[in-house]
């Protein structure tokens, strides 16, 4: 891994990568879902718990039980996304480390409920991190969002309470006249340090 990416690879995954608000009227293909899981799921977690789990709702009748649960802002490009991907994590992950990290029975190092949310919540953002640099990478583009009841999103969705929604992403083709004038960034300078 001694290579820097293509100025085009970097560019799809960062640099003219966008928070599309509206998608073309183009399916996204159960296979393609199964690729950006295939990616994400190489990025490294803490004791590779993995807690991260992923909805992807497609029909109609799947997005209209989210409808409840979605901010005005966010529904209109929500309802008509081709798919809405619900971002979740596992608060009883330390159950499948024997799976995931067999060399040593990791399994109390999570026996604290602070130590083992702090893990499942911090780890499941990374791995969402990963699911959006996948889904770019695959010509996905993306429509991460906060904008939502998550109280009502668990009700629906997570009824047991194992399962916790994080943030609702949308996934499709973007349709560039959705987009908004691009907002600035910090320059190394504003925010890094090196010591």
């Amino acid at each position: 891994m001694s290579d820097t990416l293509s100025d085009a690879a970097l560019d799809q995954l960062f640099r003219t990568a966008r928070t599309y608000n509206g998608f073309l009227d183009k399916p996204v293909t159960d296979d393609t879902l199964r690729m950006v899981h295939d990616l994400l799921r190489w990025g490294p977690t803490s004791a590779n718990c993995c807690p991260l789990r992923i909805v992807f709702l497609k029909t109609p009748g799947a997005k209209e039980r989210l409808r409840p649960a979605m901010s005005s802002g966010n529904l209109a490009k929500t309802m008509s996304a081709p798919v809405t991907a619900l971002l979740a994590y596992d608060t009883r992950f330390a159950e499948h480390l024997p799976r995931l990290f067999p060399h040593v029975d990791a399994r109390p190092w999570f026996a604290n409920p602070d130590v083992a949310f702090e893990t499942a919540f911090r780890n499941s953002t990374l791995q969402a991190g990963y699911f959006l640099l996948a889904a770019r990478a695959v010509g996905l583009d993306c429509g991460p969002m906060s904008g939502f009841d998550q109280g009502k999103v668990n009700a629906e969705f997570f009824a047991d309470g194992r399962f916790k929604v994080n943030f609702i992403c949308n996934l499709g083709y973007g349709d560039p006249a959705s987009l908004f004038e691009r907002s600035p960034r910090f320059d190394f300078e504003d925010v890094c340090q090196v010591l």
